[in-house]
């Protein structure tokens, strides 16, 4: 299944991974439901895939707060990354947006800087892209701690807007989710949506 991309001319593409590169969502959702399940906190599936984007410590606060428990959101959030770091050697590429990377750094002399904008972890983002093979194509990683304010706001974007030095409007955004495509919008980017995992089959 092609990409159809928007009219350009674009001067940077901007991914990002979780959903996007990495068809990891599944993945992780595995791990977040043993992760919280260990403390009887309940994710529905809708909601985790509504929320994609957002840091995982702040997903640990908001599901502990309406659920009534105290979960302390850092060790949840380690706990989840360490159960999706063994289900790591399952993953596999979204393969039309791996083909786009592909083509994109094939150019030669003509190659656009590409960065990731991740709300995952570092650590995280990092693996997923080394298992890939991916890693050594990005000029950048933003990944949670880059910024103050995780999408829907525009502030992860255009951090690595201005890491690339190229304006918001010259940036192409691939996303998967509509928090992500809501951040891209509000950074002046076009966006492409990627779809979700149900809907590829």
């Amino acid at each position: 299944m092609n990409l159809q991309l928007p009219d350009g001319p674009f001067k940077a593409y901007l991914f990002d991974c979780d959903g996007t590169i990495a068809d990891s969502m599944p993945l992780h959702y595995i791990a977040w439901k043993q992760a919280l399940g260990e403390h009887g906190c309940e994710f529905p599936e809708d909601i985790f895939y509504a929320w994609g984007g957002m840091p995982a410590a702040e997903i640990v606060a908001t599901l502990s707060a309406q659920q009534g428990l105290t979960l302390d959101p850092e060790e949840v959030a380690h706990r989840k990354e360490l159960l999706y770091y063994e289900l790591l050697p399952q993953l596999q590429a979204v393969p039309e947006v791996l083909e786009q990377i592909e083509l994109n750094w094939n150019r030669n002399g003509s190659r656009l800087p590409m960065a990731v904008v991740s709300g995952s972890t570092r650590e995280s983002v990092t693996k997923s892209l080394e298992l890939l093979g991916l890693l050594d194509k990005f000029s950048t990683l933003v990944c949670a701690g880059d910024y103050t304010r995780s999408k829907p706001d525009p502030e992860p974007f255009l951090t690595a807007a201005a890491r690339l030095n190229v304006a918001p409007a010259d940036c192409l955004v691939f996303e998967d989710t509509d928090m992500g495509i809501r951040a891209a919008i509000a950074a002046g980017m076009a966006s492409v949506k990627i779809l979700q995992p149900w809907e590829r089959k």
